[in-house]
């Protein structure tokens, strides 16, 4: 039998609980977060950290867990917050813009590599070519996306 490729552990003081992840968060083990985080809103829990220490890879799945938890928990006036993300989490987090909102820190804050990554400019449209309009990410992950 293989070895679960996620663990999760909960530590509860009142209305606040510490889920503490360890291994990949991809496709698979996704549904267990989700399960996790919505069963410590089930259970009363209002403010959840969610200790990233020991994660050693997270995909988009994993991103749309937390960011789906984040808008159930924001919506009981709850918040989730993320701590200690593997550097490539942390990163994606910074290029779709939802650090501050599962980071609980502005931009400004993230350390300086993610900060001064260069972005290339926009190319420049062509005259009789097709304009694209530039929507957050964040906004598309959230079905806000117009």
């Amino acid at each position: 039998m293989p070895l679960p490729q996620l663990t999760v552990h909960r530590h509860d003081r009142s209305t606040r609980a510490l889920v503490t992840l360890a291994g990949e968060i991809d496709l698979e083990s996704a549904p267990l977060v989700r399960m996790s985080l919505e069963e410590c809103l089930r259970d009363g829990i209002r403010a959840i950290d969610v200790d990233l220490t020991h994660v050693t890879f997270c995909d988009c799945s994993g991103l749309n867990t937390f960011l789906s938890a984040a808008e159930q928990t924001t919506a009981v006036g709850g918040t989730v917050r993320l701590h200690h993300p593997p550097p490539t989490l942390a990163l994606i987090l910074d290029l779709v813009g939802c650090g501050s909102l599962l980071l609980g820190t502005p931009p400004a804050h993230f350390p300086a590599s993610l900060r001064d990554t260069p972005v290339p400019p926009a190319p420049v449209p062509q005259h009789g070519s097709v304009q694209l309009v530039s929507v957050p990410l964040i906004s598309v992950l959230l079905g806000d996306g117009r």
